[in-house]
């Protein structure tokens, strides 16, 4: 299928537009990836994870993505009835049993030919919807911002009210869910590294757990491995900043993304693009050093992006302009990500 898509012009290195000159004119391909006991792993990254589905750098993915509660449990609590309940739910606790530590139910991996380690993969998140009519929220001993206050284990099965887009938490008390994103995107980390957990995110992205990813943004992940070997899952349909009793709305979504192999990019830690605003990271198991990674990523950018901009004035800039939110402070490594309004600079 010949495909043209438009430009998302970003300045996040030299040679971009020429780059999107280049890509415009190739065929790009559609494919689509569905949850089962074939195409997903849990709880863990790994090199060797054998990719699921193999495509060209510009192609299109049509992903769904399973939740982390069983079909067992979504049935006892009558929240939905069981024709709601996706047969894969119980097909893949019933088949995997290769399990890391991690609760993740990822999708894939998906081998992108061309990319090599030293790359990096450009993932546009063209749109992210529901798939599901229940969620949860967990709670568990150890965990959360302050376990010390919650030691005992606590679940809530919720209804999703996908046609209105709203989930009753609680009596009385009803969150939107019109801005769903997948909390853990990534690639498969760098061979040292070995097979690690889904929990923390790290150079490899993962379970960033970041509210801002939704819909229109672009992920940019540096790529350790040939193929790059994406996955994706962790669904949230809600979330708020820091994520503090250890889960958002979690559920199953669907997407469509696009992956673009970037030869032209170099980067240490993921960073990524909505239309108004560049966004760089931090992530450190001490959220004070997250939030100095965070803020020496955004002295980085401004002052590579901007030449004609000393360091001392990208400080500056990040002290005066930029917003730092707390990701997730719940995932053993926590997450500062800085938000740089594009609007601010006058040529760009």
């Amino acid at each position: 299928m010949r495909t043209y898509f438009k430009p998302i012009f970003s300045s996040l290195a030299a040679g971009f537009i020429g780059f999107f000159f280049a890509v415009t004119s190739i065929d790009a391909a559609e494919h689509t990836l569905l949850p089962s006991a074939r195409t997903v792993h849990i709880g863990h990254f790994a090199p060797n994870v054998k990719p699921v589905l193999s495509i060209a750098s510009g192609d299109f993915v049509n992903v769904e993505t399973a939740s982390m509660l069983t079909a067992e449990a979504i049935e006892k609590s009558a929240v939905v009835p069981a024709r709601s309940i996706p047969a894969y739910q119980a097909e893949i606790f019933r088949e995997v049993k290769d399990r890391g530590p991690g609760p993740h139910v990822l999708t894939g991996p998906i081998e992108i030919r061309g990319a090599e380690p030293g790359d990096v993969l450009e993932v546009r998140i063209l749109s992210v919807e529901l798939a599901h009519d229940f969620g949860f929220n967990r709670q568990r001993p150890g965990a959360g911002a302050i376990p010390e206050d919650f030691p005992n284990s606590w679940e809530r099965i919720l209804k999703i009210d996908r046609q209105r887009k709203r989930v009753e938490v609680a009596k009385g008390v009803v969150v939107p869910v019109n801005r769903p994103f997948f909390g853990t995107m990534g690639v498969a980390p760098p061979l040292a590294l070995g097979r690690i957990s889904s929990g923390p995110p790290g150079i490899h992205c993962g379970n960033l757990d970041n509210k801002d990813l939704v819909a229109g943004t672009t992920l940019f992940i540096p790529v350790h491995v040939a193929g790059a070997r994406f996955s994706v899952g962790d669904g949230h349909a809600a979330q708020g900043h820091g994520e503090v009793d250890l889960t958002g709305i979690e559920t199953g979504l669907k997407g469509r993304f696009q992956f673009i192999v970037r030869k032209d990019m170099k980067l240490v830690w993921p960073r990524a693009e909505t239309p108004t605003h560049w966004m760089v990271m931090g992530l450190h198991v001490d959220l004070d050093e997250a939030m100095k990674m965070a803020v020496r990523e955004t002295i980085d950018f401004i002052s590579k992006r901007f030449t004609q901009l000393t360091r001392e004035e990208a400080y500056m800039i990040a002290s005066v302009a930029v917003d730092y939110h707390v990701t997730q402070v719940v995932d053993g490594t926590k997450g500062i990500h800085g938000m740089i309004p594009k609007s601010i600079f006058a040529a760009q």
